[in-house]
């Protein structure tokens, strides 16, 4: 009898064990996608604060995804090497310090400083994250239900963080949208050791000089669209756009002759995987673009506070959350294509009927209509574009590839809004929604012509694609390492 009663204590012991790992690793990558957009609503109070410039306002969001999304790569065969515990605490441990220094920031330099510390932290700790989930579950039910609770809190991270900022801008200060990582950070670092197990490592060389000539080469096209408007055919803006090609030039060359890199540029010479990646990248150029400008919008010329601002994107946020329940059973019934098509004509309309508002008509006559309408959009978008990029993936690339489709959703962010920015600056944030209405336009004619599944093309079986569509896709798309 007494051995009986032991087992269930151990079996209770180890839930609870596993439960708190959980906790810590859902929580480690809450920290990281809430950062992508929690500065959103303090921007204003930030320029206020520290006097930054119009275009260089734009930095603050450009530094965390330009930092997280260059160096992406880099942290998930980092932690194939030194294992992807040990990377995930001490990516935490870097975005947790560049947090707390941030928050006592007294110029734009050491604001910015921080902001591209913290994303590279985030580049290292947020690869790991599925890894240690799958490290922990056994493949079966406890796994999913892991799954969908990461699932559920990666969707929603990027617009509770909205909500969040606004609350901590008007309560506190906007310095709390970086302090509040502290506290959160060090109790996962406490835990982590303890609870969160380390999977056997993959091994693995890790490709530095392709990581910084992909990160500065995106960093000198930035640059040069952020000061495109104010300083229009200076030889700087040109230097800056011919660097930042070049480097980039230099990296696919590099990537060609690598034997593990960081990037495998055959998975974009399929015709449909290589254009889905392209429209990846436009979609959050678009709408990271909305949510910079929107928030300006509402606390500078309606005069909302910061928390109100962030409740005025609810709308948003509960249409994006609702759709990622629906659309993976419309990807089911009807395939990829079609909702991807629909959704960018949508995220077009709603980009011209944001760019007519102004502020006599008020938020529920020029701001709600377009917010659910960008809602629509980008659920319908997100998952049938990933959907296709992973379709027919051999499974020795199906973690470069999930990686490469989180670094094209990162770069993408962080060139939206340097490009929407210029234009802006030089000519008025109406013609910037214009601009974001192009973008989608540009998406919808690749999407039209080149996203078409052909007998050599990976097509996505429907049957492949049941109601827990969305479990399965999170597993493979957020993974930069395989899932043991």
């Amino acid at each position: 009898m007494p051995s009986t009663s032991r087992a269930p204590a151990r079996s209770e012991i180890a839930l609870a064990r596993s439960e708190i790992a959980l906790a810590v690793i859902v929580t480690c990558q809450l920290m990281v996608v809430l950062d992508a957009t929690v500065v959103n609503i303090a921007l204003v109070p930030i320029q206020r604060s520290l006097h930054f410039t119009r275009a260089d306002l734009s930095w603050v969001i450009d530094a965390y995804s330009l930092a997280f999304g260059g160096l992406l790569l880099l942290g998930g065969r980092a932690g194939d090497v030194f294992g992807r515990r040990r990377m995930l605490t001490t990516g935490l441990a870097i975005f947790t310090l560049a947090s707390l220094l941030g928050g006592f920031a007294t110029s734009p330099t050491w604001l910015l400083a921080t902001r591209a510390v913290q994303g590279v932290g985030a580049a290292l700790a947020s690869p790991s994250t599925l890894s240690l989930i799958s490290a922990t579950f056994a493949e079966g039910p406890a796994r999913n239900r892991a799954l969908g609770i990461f699932t559920a809190v990666s969707a929603a991270g990027g617009s509770l963080g909205l909500v969040l900022g606004g609350a901590l801008t008007s309560w506190v200060s906007w310095r709390w949208v970086l302090f509040i990582n502290v506290p959160i950070g060090i109790a996962v670092l406490l835990l982590a050791p303890r609870f969160v197990p380390e999977p056997p490592r993959n091994g693995g060389r890790l490709d530095v000089a392709g990581a910084a000539l992909v990160t500065s080469g995106l960093a000198g096209v930035i640059y040069a669209f952020i000061r495109l408007a104010e300083r229009a055919g200076t030889q700087g803006t040109v230097a800056s756009f011919a660097a930042g090609a070049a480097l980039l030039a230099a990296f696919v060359v590099v990537e060609q002759r690598r034997s593990q890199p960081l990037m495998p540029l055959r998975l974009l010479r399929n015709r449909v995987r290589g254009a889905a990646y392209l429209d990846i990248l436009l979609v959050p150029a678009l709408m990271y673009g909305v949510f910079f400008f929107v928030s300006q919008y509402l606390e500078g010329d309606l005069g909302y506070s910061a928390l109100r601002t962030g409740l005025a994107f609810l709308p948003m946020t509960a249409i994006i959350f609702a759709s990622s329940r629906v659309t993976p059973r419309l990807v089911a019934r009807v395939g990829a294509r079609p909702i991807v098509l629909v959704g960018l004509v949508v995220l077009a309309g709603a980009s011209l009927w944001i760019s007519r508002a102004t502020p006599a008509q008020g938020y529920v006559v020029s701001i709600l209509g377009p917010m659910v309408l960008f809602g629509l959009g980008a659920g319908s978008c997100f998952l049938p574009l990933s959907v296709t990029i992973l379709a027919g993936v051999p499974r020795d690339d199906s973690g470069a590839a999930s990686g490469m489709l989180q670094t094209m959703q990162q770069t993408g962010a962080a060139l939206g809004v340097a490009a929407l920015s210029s234009v802006a600056i030089a000519h008025g944030r109406s013609d910037a929604f214009v601009a974001g209405a192009g973008i989608a336009a540009v998406a919808l004619l690749v999407a039209f012509v080149a996203i078409r599944p052909s007998r050599r093309a990976p097509e996505v079986r429907r049957d492949e694609l049941a109601e827990d569509l969305a479990v399965e896709l999170a597993e493979e798309s957020q993974a930069l390492a395989l899932v043991e």
